[in-house]
């Protein structure tokens, strides 16, 4: 059995200053809110994030950077935050931005345990200076290099007692990679099943991957909202 936290708090208190964090999610779809507000909450800073994104200004990530306790963010799409506009031209938030394949690549790479791979992905653009460039039957690939984290904080719909989770449609985006990449995964659960209730054959995390759990209600907020008018 993994160790099920009492609170989001007990579960992310030891996460110290400075560490790398990969944290699932797409826009606000997927992501360990409870797990994020924890942060918030203790305050933990100069941390490293990897993620698709950084949430918007008033939920998910957006809170640990409005915050400032986000040093550098590895992630591909920025569009929807404000405060990362201004940190980034202010100087204040390092950023490096990866093609969304490329970085989805990078973590399941790390997760497998393989330390670098070519890709046609970003030749012949800022991305790939300073990278290795290799020409393989006339065609060119830069070298990137897998990713893992200390930490990686997850979000799932379903999960047992031996820490296998299942996840709900399109929050199987970098949820089930970002799991198997870190040294400690964390995963935020709606529902906690019993062993041997959740089908093997739909079981996307194998409980190997995962060190302790939190079970939590998830508010499912819109990113952006559009209504018939």
């Amino acid at each position: 059995m993994k160790m099920v936290e009492s609170s989001a708090l007990n579960a992310v208190k030891d996460i110290p200053d400075g560490a790398t964090l990969m944290v699932g999610g797409f826009g606000l779809v997927g992501i360990p809110e409870k797990l994020i507000l924890a942060l918030v909450e203790t305050g933990t800073k100069d941390l490293t994030v990897i993620s698709n994104n950084c949430g918007i200004d008033d939920w998910g990530l957006g809170l640990l950077l409005r915050n400032k306790q986000i040093k550098k963010m590895v992630g591909s799409y920025v569009g929807e935050n404000k405060e990362f506009e201004r940190q980034v031209l202010s100087g204040e938030l390092e950023v490096e931005l990866t093609p969304q394949g490329t970085l989805a690549e990078r973590i399941r790479a790390g997760g497998a345990g393989i330390p670098a791979f070519y890709t046609p992905a970003g030749v012949g653009t800022p991305i790939a200076e300073g990278k290795e460039v290799r020409t393989f039957d006339g065609k060119e690939y830069v070298l990137e290099h897998g990713m893992t984290a200390d930490f990686s904080l997850v979000r799932a719909a379903h999960g047992d007692k031996a820490g296998n989770l299942v996840f709900n449609k399109t929050a199987r985006n970098f949820n089930p990679m970002m799991a198997a990449a870190g040294k400690v995964t964390i995963a935020e659960v709606e529902e906690l099943r019993e062993i041997g209730e959740l089908d093997p054959d739909c079981i996307h995390t194998p409980g190997i991957y995962v060190q302790r759990m939190i079970v939590a209600p998830q508010e499912k907020r819109i990113e952006r909202l559009t209504v018939q008018s």
